[in-house]
């Protein structure tokens, strides 16, 4: 949905999904929404049309996955904001069948909806864990993914709802399974956060414009947003038919929202051992408005 269309606008690819709620509280939200109308006008899509709106010219700004930044390093970041995790993030899990662990591990089938989180898998197998593992691309679901291989990545949904179910498919199957969050095997191996996403910039459509003030209403959206938790708890608990304090714990203890100087050393070791690992084509610099 298009809220507001002119061409002198900056154009805003965004996601309507829980996780980037608080970036977006100030575009959401009155009373600075309407102002905020006045300079932007919002698109919603999904992660990966982010990245590839800002790559083909139809949007200025987008809320892109960390990955896509290396296959278009031309884009800039706007400083202080993103999706990130300091360790536990819950939504990125990688479920193991061997009794010895992701060691032993040969074949793990990955989410396909997420280029980023599959390369920071790739990273941990290469690094960590087993170099020799065959990756397999397939749909999230659990069960053909384990059949087919001895691990499996899931992202978003399907990784809570496998962590919901973890007891009762016991129960049903009688196998005990590894379930691996792995932001924390990110954070327990670097001791730097796992970074997921942030706002990306087509610096050329901001002649004319003011940098400054872009980047403070960015900051500030995320900020309003911080500080307006219980709404968004109300707001998005309704929203997805989840338990409020489910919501509350992942807006609060799981996701972190400012790009800060820890965060930004985990991109730069992200992207050098993506290159290192042939996961991503290049270490791309990060380029701060």
């Amino acid at each position: 949905m298009t809220l507001h269309c002119e061409v002198s606008l900056l154009r805003i690819a965004a996601i309507n999904f829980l996780n980037p709620a608080p970036l977006m509280w100030d575009f959401e939200h009155e009373p600075v929404q309407r102002e905020l109308n006045t300079r932007y006008a919002i698109n919603y899509t999904s992660p990966a049309l982010c990245a590839e709106r800002l790559r083909e010219g139809s949007a200025d700004i987008g809320l892109i996955p960390v990955a896509a930044y290396a296959m278009d390093p031309s884009l800039a970041i706007v400083p202080g904001c993103t999706i990130a995790s300091l360790d536990h993030i819950r939504s990125i899990l990688l479920v193991v069948r061997c009794s010895d662990g992701p060691e032993a591990a040969r074949t793990v089938a990955l989410d396909t909806s997420s280029r980023t989180s599959a390369t920071y898998t790739k990273i941990l197998f290469r690094k960590y864990w087993n170099p020799q593992a065959e990756f397999l691309p397939h749909a999230p679901n659990l069960e053909e993914m384990l059949a087919r291989a001895d691990a499996a990545l899931l992202i978003g949904d399907p990784a809570l709802y496998a962590l919901a179910d973890r007891e009762a498919r016991q129960q049903r199957t009688g196998e005990c399974l590894h379930y691996l969050d792995l932001g924390h095997e990110w954070r327990s191996r670097t001791g730097l956060p796992w970074v997921s996403a942030f706002w990306g910039v087509r610096t050329e459509a901001l002649a004319g414009k003011s940098t400054a003030l872009l980047v403070d209403d960015f900051q500030q959206s995320r900020d309003h947003g911080l500080a307006h938790i219980p709404e968004l708890v109300a707001e998005w608990s309704a929203k997805m038919s989840l338990p409020a304090a489910v919501v509350e714990e992942y807006l609060t203890r799981n996701i972190h929202y400012v790009l800060d100087d820890p965060c930004l050393a985990g991109l730069e070791l992200f992207y050098r051992y993506a290159a290192e690992c042939s996961a991503l084509p290049v270490t791309p610099s990060l380029r701060l408005l």
